[in-house]
């Protein structure tokens, strides 16, 4: 019974991780979230948002059932040098022909409130919100196990 769960979970995070499509203009590829630890009360979502529309989007929002609030959020350096991270009310813009990268140490999604703890291979369900493309249903994996990029930085890249 638990291969079978851990296998299905493989297949769906294999299949869901590679990309969502919306329409023609967005697609989001490489996301998974995780949480520091088991007892954790919050957790944090990453992923590469393409636009292959040719008008600029602009992520809003995020909507997700598995915490009492999930917001965007973003990591800056305050005066003193501390790194802060900050609720990004604005959302991130997504170029036309373009991809903005939701990266650890970066901009990512939030999620305040666990209701449970993130366990790995889950699948946690998200609603992304933009602009002009609406909303995107999307299914993260979660892996606890994924260490950080080398040189991985969130922002605006081509």
């Amino acid at each position: 019974m638990r291969f079978t769960r851990t296998f299905t979970a493989a297949v769906a995070a294999i299949t869901v991780a590679t990309s969502a499509i919306a329409g023609d203009a967005i697609m989001v590829k490489d996301a998974y979230a995780r949480s520091a630890t088991k007892t954790a009360k919050t957790g944090a979502a990453f992923m590469n948002v393409m636009n292959h529309g040719a008008e600029d989007d602009r992520l809003v929002d995020v909507k997700s059932d598995v915490a009492a609030r999930v917001e965007l959020h973003t990591h800056k350096e305050n005066a003193e040098g501390v790194m802060q991270m900050l609720h990004v009310k604005e959302g991130f813009a997504i170029p036309a022909g373009e991809m903005h990268s939701l990266a650890r140490g970066g901009d990512h999604v939030m999620f305040m409130g666990l209701k449970e703890p993130f366990e790995q291979g889950e699948m946690i369900p998200m609603i992304l919100v933009f602009e002009r493309a609406g909303e995107i249903e999307i299914e993260v994996p979660v892996d606890l196990e994924r260490k950080p990029q080398a040189g991985a930085h969130g922002g605006h890249k081509n």
